[in-house]
């Protein structure tokens, strides 16, 4: 192949994985055709398929070109002298790629929340990618001398990442005019922590009815509702069919469709009930007789722990991409409202003083974020001896901030 036409080729190659990477952000990957991609630039079917006889490869194609994205941006920050200017580096480089989005171009990345629906070789392929960035953030914070240090390291780095992750449906309610205050005001709240005196975590045991029932007082529906929250959480809202979800019950289909007309209300009622459960977990820690800070790390500690050792977690927001918008828009209001209670809890502790002088509503999403995240995290929880050691150092991000010295 000559040099103009390797030149053309991929240019044509990567006008696809564009328009598939556009599409897959606004309908998901189901709902993304083969047929719809050559649509989105002028071509036929039978084009598309030249490049990528299957869509699973153009998927998998797509989903690469945004892990190669986000290895660059990890590999020129980890190039920065030191572990300030890396953060700085990295919070920077996802603020100006918004940007860029915000003012017209399209395909520069695709959320990454289907990975998990993919076939197992094509999934093994990507986190293999996805850990390798991982790898490289991991590095922002030095060499580590120990297990515990490099436990650390891990969880820091995999909070960072889904801060990142979660910074586009967040910032769509600021203007580009107020990112670089934003890009300030979220690189203090990830390098330095919340409380007014750092690293200060004692929280207090908070009671109520957020806990999963034993298998004995858990009605039908309440079990599909925790069977299809893992089902979601470890396999993506396509890997979750109904059938999967009724199997792992050991019911059929019918008892299914007695409960819940189609999959998509079982997943909005899943998203639901996770709110549900984390409003309740905020009121109970709102209400104890205490300074605010402890108030909201006792929220956060019981909100990880649920979401490490809970036999039913917190939905992850991985779920949202497959709903539709106008669903979509009723899950991100209420998530949006959740992230408003957190800012409040962290007004009222600055104005008590334990709390310092942060962004409280930037603070607010960073939080929502980590406890989010926590799901994808339970593999590193298992390997602490005491539970409650996990949750401390999974939370030292927000007690201390990424940049304190570890003991």
């Amino acid at each position: 192949m000559s040099p103009s036409a390797t030149r053309k080729f991929g240019e044509k190659r990567d006008a696809i994985v564009n328009a598939a990477s556009v599409l897959i952000n606004e309908v998901g990957v189901q709902a993304t055709t083969l047929a719809e991609v050559a649509r989105a630039i002028g071509l036929n079917a039978t084009s598309v398929t030249y490049y990528f006889p299957r869509k699973e490869q153009l998927v998998v194609a797509v989903y690469d070109e945004t892990l190669t994205l986000m290895e660059r941006m990890a590999a020129e920050a980890l190039a920065q002298p030191d572990p300030a200017a890396r953060l700085r580096r990295f919070v920077a480089a996802h603020v100006a790629l918004r940007k860029r989005i915000r003012a017209g171009e399209r395909g520069l990345t695709t959320a990454l929340s289907e990975i998990r629906t993919l076939d197992k070789e094509a999934y093994d392929k990507l986190m293999a990618h996805y850990l390798r960035v991982v790898g490289l953030i991991r590095q922002f914070f030095g060499e580590w001398r120990s297990n515990e240090e490099r436990a650390l390291f891990s969880v820091r780095a995999h909070i960072l990442l889904e801060a990142m992750m979660w910074w586009p449906i967040w910032s769509i309610r600021y203007s580009v005019l107020d990112f670089p205050r934003i890009e300030e005001r979220l690189f203090d709240v990830l390098a330095n922590g919340l409380p007014g005196k750092r690293g200060s975590f004692d929280p207090q045991k908070l009671v109520g009815n957020w806990r999963t029932l034993d298998e004995d007082e858990a009605g039908q529906n309440e079990a599909f509702l925790r069977a299809a929250t893992v089902t979601i959480n470890e396999r993506g809202y396509r890997g979750a069919s109904v059938n999967r979800i009724a199997e792992s019950l050991n019911v059929t289909k019918g008892s299914f469709y007695h409960h819940h007309e189609a999959k998509d209300d079982l997943v909005l009622a899943c998203f639901q009930q996770s709110y549900d459960r984390l409003s309740a977990v905020q009121i109970a820690g709102r209400d104890i007789e205490t300074d605010c800070w402890t108030r909201l790390s006792s929220v956060l500690a019981e909100l990880v722990d649920v979401q490490f050792f809970d036999r039913t977690p917190l939905l992850r927001t991985t779920a949202l991409q497959a709903l539709d918008a106008e669903h979509k828009v009723d899950v991100v209001t209420r998530s949006n409202r959740l992230a408003r209670r957190f800012a409040g809890m962290l007004i009222d502790g600055i104005a008590d003083g334990s709390v310092r002088a942060i962004d409280p509503l930037v603070a607010g999403q960073v939080l929502m974020s980590t406890v989010n995240s926590a799901y994808d995290a339970r593999h590193w929880a298992a390997r602490f001896e005491r539970p409650e050691l996990a949750i401390r150092t999974y939370l030292s991000v927000m007690a201390e901030g990424m940049l304190a010295p570890s003991a």
